[in-house]
């Protein structure tokens, strides 16, 4: 079994150009901005890539992004279970930027929200309508409790069961044939 380690971004734009970059956000945050040559392959997706990646790795050394570092960590567990080495980027592709390197983004691509926008959108509305509905119906106050339980726990675990749902969105998927080109380009 690897084991995982992890770069701050100095020193991951110091030998940028030796890994080879996986950005395991959505299609949507990924179009929105990634590090220069990553390729794209998303969380839930990961199980299928595994044999492209084992490949990648033995030409050179996996640097797993995501936009804070918790989704690449776990990229980087499931990658070290694999027995497939792998780097994640502290502080991700946000660290990354604030330190003032470039992102690139895919201009024909549409892009989505940043998915930790999109948990926000959906937690406070979930909450308010609980509260809406709590005036006429008192039981509907519970999705509400519901919720901001959900937030604590997310918060305590460092995971996200909404983040989880709304990845599985449409806006959020790759389309096959761009997840079959990256397959096809780390097997090479």
């Amino acid at each position: 079994m690897s084991t995982t380690t992890a770069v701050h971004p100095a020193q991951a734009a110091e030998r940028l150009s030796t890994y080879t970059v996986i950005d395991v956000r959505t299609p949507g945050e990924y179009a929105a901005g990634h590090l220069p040559g990553a390729h794209n392959i998303p969380l839930d997706h990961l199980a299928t890539a595994l044999p492209a990646l084992k490949t990648a790795s033995a030409r050179g050394e996996l640097l797993m992004i995501c936009a804070s570092g918790n989704r690449s960590a776990t990229a980087c567990e499931q990658l070290a279970a694999a027995d497939i080495p792998a780097t994640t980027l502290t502080g991700g592709t946000t660290a990354w930027a604030a330190q003032g390197h470039s992102l690139h983004r895919d201009t024909a691509a549409k892009a989505a929200w940043p998915m930790e926008r999109q948990v926000r959108l959906a937690a406070g509305s979930l909450v308010l309508a609980g509260l809406a509905l709590g005036t006429r119906y008192r039981p509907a106050r519970w999705l509400s409790a519901a919720v901001g339980s959900g937030l604590v726990f997310s918060a305590a675990t460092n995971t996200c069961g909404m983040a989880s749902l709304l990845a599985r969105l449409p806006h959020n998927q790759p389309r096959t044939t761009d997840l079959n080109t990256t397959l096809d380009a780390l097997s090479r």
